[in-house]
């Protein structure tokens, strides 16, 4: 979905890993401001409504030097495959923090909020597995992470002046994330039968 406005992003991206860079900041360095961020995220969230809009502000943060610290490691040529592993490490923790401060904070119902949570790791543990076997899953699915981000801010802003909108984002977050598990399933399986067939 949001993969379409990728090379714009990816453009500004590059442009502010360049200024990064220069303050001699490394991928490494803002990984870990990015874990801090979202860690800080989930106790905002999990202290309830009156700290709901810190918790939003500091999620977007997270999601921001997740995307930048990819694009510093490009433009430094950093990139090696711990690394890699590492960030996608992070990233499953941050994901889990927040959830987990959603459910804490009462903002939904404990079932939808570990569907959601379930969905969302499985998610990426599905494109890491096709991903083992050779096959590209990126782009694939109607939730990636940039879009699970901005789907629970913009519920996150609602929730502020609409009580239980951030149960609807839950509940949306649910549906897709365990609807993008299904389509790289099945991606993967195509994939896979074509393999065998040639």
């Amino acid at each position: 979905m949001l993969t379409k406005l990728k090379a714009k992003v990816q453009s500004a991206m590059t442009a502010q890993a360049k200024a990064a860079n220069t303050l001699g900041l490394t991928p490494n360095t803002v990984s870990a401001v990015g874990i801090i961020l979202a860690l800080l995220s989930a106790l905002a969230y999990s202290s309830g409504r009156q700290n709901l809009s810190l918790a939003v502000v500091l999620l977007l943060l997270s999601g921001y030097c997740d995307m930048l610290d990819g694009a510093l490691a490009r433009l430094c040529q950093k990139t090696t495959p711990f690394g890699g592993f590492l960030d996608s490490l992070l990233d499953r923790y941050a994901d889990s923090a927040v959830y987990a401060g959603i459910i804490l904070g009462g903002f939904c119902t404990l079932p939808w909020g570990l569907i959601a949570l379930v969905g969302s790791l499985l998610v990426s543990y599905a494109r890491a597995r096709a991903e083992a076997a050779e096959i590209k899953m990126e782009s694939v699915g109607l939730a990636e992470r940039a879009e699970r981000i901005t789907i629970l801010a913009a519920a996150s802003l609602t929730e502020i002046f609409l009580k239980g909108a951030m149960e609807a984002g839950i509940i949306i977050l649910a549906i897709l994330t365990n609807l993008t598990v299904l389509q790289r399933s099945l991606h993967a399986y195509k994939t896979l039968k074509k393999r065998e067939k040639a």
